[in-house]
């Protein structure tokens, strides 16, 4: 790939040395045009020249002017030149009127400084930008002529986003792709044109464009597009055969940036989109920029993701906890290709060991800490209580007690709609869980907080990989009733609430998120057999295989019996009114478990459940299936 030519900045700097004797004489001129006061004041001019040539360009040099790659200015650097050059004309005027008061020379027209700031922003301005136009057009004027068997590409969106994609793409000829037109759901933008690219239509277009244009692949840059805007370019172009790209939905590129290496294939997660809600960002930064913070469950699905957007904060370092060695060496590794500059301490530990956690807080002294470590999958837990016991219970009971012995400034522990009145073994442990979160919170009067939502898509163990699986081998997909309808959000849209929510806790609370409207599973499955590139009941069958006993067809997002208050944001709620042990109670109820755990007593386990938790009915609920819907 040929580059930009690059300008050395000795050149820059000798042209400021031009520009700068240049711009101080022109003020003059055009303060006295050049008749006989210019020449009755030209003994200040000397000395402004004099004084501009020696502090203007260790100003410039002190604000990074000389450190940059003009070829790529943009309005950053725009920004950066204003403030060097405001920031030099200050300094020369204050060491030229500090001159006029010792008499060093007689008169200074004090509107030259204002002339002065004025020519230098500029020419300063302009020599930069200058280069940048310069380096477009060597760029574009040594590229290939494209050929007539370039891609031709319709963008989906006229925005910023859209037009970076075009952007990039006409700088970057070897990619053989010619976007031709845009498309926009705002009617104001019909006949503009972004980079030479014309908006020839709304979205609602699409079909007739496709043809009149014969374009060869549709990309969708909308990153905050809401799913139906996905499903509906999804639905067309695969009626046409016509192939199409996205970019990541905004929540994915939350600390990252729009770029065509960005481009991939749909997936189910861009149908469901939300439209975004964003509010209290601050309170974000506030609580983590600058902090260390530890994550636990580092590795798995939501704790990658979880440290991924706290990355984008900028804290001061973030320590991966988790029993897994593989996954934390995947996020490691994934983290350091995206935030170089970050301090990462990956740490292998099972929550379960009191003295090694007691060992990672003396040590790291983190200040925020983030509780993803959990056994989640609901039918495996069935038959393994003890472990379940241990880790989720005795595993967060470890962590409450050494993030209280060290004076952890905020915790919050991720967990499930299922223990609402659970009827599972992860939905109780985790409710148990969520008891010694509070109970530290009313000890300790500190924010730690819970926040429960539902299933996530994509996580390990959900309902997305499992139906993958079964298309990848020909089908059938399973599903039990063709009316069963779940709540499901994205992992990047459920991790960026789940930091909102650390950012307005008080103490104390348990969050609950807005899932959005319940998905039908024969959707969701039929989905993903088309983004296979296959049709439902022709290539791969859906079989459904009926209800089991006390499964039920749709969820219950919130229980009727609970009060439920708005917080700040309109997805997150305040979950209130909750029957809880504390205390020495929870702490008894906690060791009996951990007990019975050791004992091997699984069936006590959940008697015990039943009879401490309330609203609990795990021994009567039917065992779920392994590969069931949860």
């Amino acid at each position: 790939m040929k580059g930009r030519p690059n300008f050395r900045n000795k050149y820059v700097l000798l042209l400021d040395i031009v520009l700068i004797f240049v711009a101080v004489l022109g003020s003059y001129a055009l303060r006295f045009e050049l008749g006989p006061l210019f020449f009755q004041y030209i003994s200040s001019a000397i000395w402004m020249v004099a004084v501009s040539l020696v502090i203007k360009p260790l100003i410039y040099y002190w604000f990074g002017l000389y450190r940059r790659m003009w070829m790529y200015a943009s309005v950053q650097e725009l920004k950066l030149i204003i403030i060097a050059v405001t920031a030099a004309s200050v300094a020369v005027s204050a060491v030229m009127v500090g001159l006029l008061s010792v008499n060093v020379f007689r008169g200074f027209p004090r509107a030259v400084l204002v002339l002065d700031w004025i020519l230098s922003l500029m020419m300063v301005g302009g020599l930069r930008f200058s280069l940048r136009v310069i380096g477009d057009n060597l760029v574009v004027g040594s590229a290939p002529i494209r050929t007539h068997g370039s891609r031709r590409l319709l963008i989906v969106g006229a925005g910023d986003a859209g037009a970076l994609v075009v952007r990039e793409l006409q700088k970057n000829p070897q990619m053989n792709s010619n976007p031709v037109g845009f498309l926009d759901d705002n009617p104001s933008k019909l006949k503009q044109q972004i980079h030479g690219v014309p908006v020839v239509g709304l979205v609602s277009d699409l079909s007739k464009v496709l043809e009149n244009l014969r374009i060869d692949e549709v990309i969708i840059a909308i990153p905050s597009a809401p799913g139906r805007i996905v499903r509906l370019v999804a639905d067309i172009c695969r009626v046409k055969n016509m192939p199409f790209r996205t970019m990541p939905g905004i929540y994915e590129l939350l600390g990252g940036t729009v770029s065509v290496s960005r481009l991939r294939e749909v997936d189910i997660a861009d149908l469901l989109r939300r439209q975004p809600t964003h509010m209290g960002d601050e309170l974000i930064g506030a609580t983590i920029s600058g902090k260390t913070i530890l994550v636990t469950g580092a590795g798995g699905s939501i704790g990658k993701e979880l440290c991924r957007q706290i990355a984008r904060w900028g804290p001061s370092g973030l320590i991966l906890v988790g029993h897994g060695e593989n996954s934390i060496f995947e996020a490691l590794l994934d983290l350091k290709e995206s935030f170089p500059g970050l301090s990462l301490t990956p740490i292998i530990s099972d929550m379960r060991d009191k003295k090694r956690l007691d060992t990672i807080f003396e040590r790291h002294r983190p200040q925020v800490v983030f509780h993803a470590a959990a056994h989640k999958h609901v039918p495996m837990m069935e038959l393994n209580v003890e472990e379940a016991v241990t880790n989720n219970i005795l595993g967060t009971r470890n962590l409450v007690d050494v993030v209280e012995k060290y004076k952890v400034e905020r915790l919050l522990m991720i967990s499930t709609d299922k223990a609402i009145r659970p009827k599972n073994v992860m939905g109780a442990t985790k409710r148990i869980a969520e008891m010694l979160v509070l109970d530290a919170a009313r000890r300790s009067n500190k924010p730690y907080c819970v926040v429960r939502f539902g299933n996530v898509l994509g996580s390990r163990g959900s309902v997305v990989p499992i139906f993958k699986r079964q298309i990848a081998k020909g089908g059938p997909i399973t599903i039990t009733h063709p009316d069963m309808k779940r709540y499901f959000m994205t992992i990047p849209e459920a991790v960026y609430l789940v930091l909102q929510s650390a950012s307005i806790g008080k103490g104390g609370e348990t969050f609950v998120l807005n899932m959005g409207d319940q998905v039908r599973i024969v959707d969701l499955a039929e989905d993903l057999i088309r983004l296979s590139g296959l049709e439902p009941g022709r290539d791969v069958e859906i079989v459904f295989t009926g209800s089991r006993p006390g499964e039920k067809l749709s969820e219950d997002l919130w229980d009727e019996d609970f009060t439920f208050q708005r917080t700040d944001h309109p997805d997150i709620y305040h979950l209130a009114g909750q029957d809880e042990m504390q205390g020495v109670e929870l702490q008894d109820f906690v060791n009996h478990l951990v007990k019975l755990s050791q004992q091997g007593d699984g069936s006590g386990i959940i008697t015990l459940f039943d009879e401490q938790i309330p609203g609990a009915q795990v021994r009567i609920t039917p065992p779920e299936d392994m590969t069931s819907i949860n």
